[in-house]
């Protein structure tokens, strides 16, 4: 089943009205973007820390942070989304802000100290393994010209695909920016999510568990200048993400007399 029929499905079922169930699934955002980043929290601590306050035993204070500030900046996305916010470098700060509030570093550099718990960018030049990303002199133009695009394509009447393509490729582009020193990974995520909330599609998730393929698939597209590999990618993870909750929503209206739940009175 492709995209437009499952998201069709989904939305026919009514499954984003279900009670609690924008919270389950924005839990389970944090959960594996921060995942992703090296958390250890599991998705039953993330959610009892985000639902309750109580924070694990045994478990980095680090870790903890993360997913509050991540929560923080998940519901602070969709709110602007909510509210037709246009996309900017201001806006793009703000995110990565809230981020790395609790978890971020002052860098002291040759051309001056940046400041991460304030979205500032980098005045550095940084790799993530074999990935070198753009000069940092490069970053405010590369942002600027992200930005006007972004903002151009979406005062148009766009098709559903060019929505989900809109969503994919904004958070492909980010985190090929790396504006930041930390937390690009996940302000890549949230402004994904905010282009998907903004024309009010279901929320792609990144499971932690398909990162090599993740991974893979950002490499492929920057090294043959191609993003359709990482489109693919996350078509299959939207897709995976739909069936799911379509198939668990829908098994709640099938009997369950004799098999499953039982009166046991």
């Amino acid at each position: 089943m492709d995209l437009a029929k499952l998201i069709d499905r989904y939305n026919a079922l009514g499954i984003a009205e279900v009670v609690d169930h924008e919270k389950f699934n924005l839990i389970s955002i944090v959960h594996h973007s921060t995942k992703i980043e090296g958390s250890t929290l599991t998705e039953l601590e993330t959610r009892v820390l985000l639902e309750d306050g109580l924070t694990p035993n045994n478990k980095a204070l680090h870790d903890t942070l993360m997913a509050t500030d991540h929560y923080a900046a998940l519901l602070f996305t969709l709110k602007e989304a909510r509210a037709k916010r246009p996309v900017s470098i201001e806006f793009l700060k703000e995110i990565n802000s809230l981020v790395v509030r609790n978890t971020g570093q002052i860098y002291n550099t040759p051309l001056g100290t940046v400041d991460a718990t304030k979205g500032e960018l980098r005045l550095g030049n940084v790799q993530a393994g074999n990935t070198y990303f753009p000069n940092y002199s490069k970053v405010v133009p590369y942002l600027t010209d992200m930005v006007a695009k972004m903002k151009d394509l979406m005062k148009k009447p766009l098709k559903q695909s060019e929505q989900i393509n809109l969503s994919f490729d904004a958070h492909y582009n980010l985190v090929n920016i790396h504006p930041w020193y930390d937390g690009n990974g996940r302000s890549s995520r949230l402004l994904m999510n905010y282009v998907q909330s903004f024309y009010n599609l279901p929320l792609a998730i990144v499971h932690n568990e398909s990162k090599p393929d993740y991974i893979t698939a950002l490499n492929e597209s920057l090294e043959k200048t191609d993003i359709k590999f990482f489109r693919e990618f996350m078509s299959k993870e939207y897709s995976k993400l739909l069936q799911t909750e379509i198939k668990r929503f829908e098994e709640i209206d099938k009997p369950k007399w004799g098999r499953g739940f039982t009166l046991i009175f």
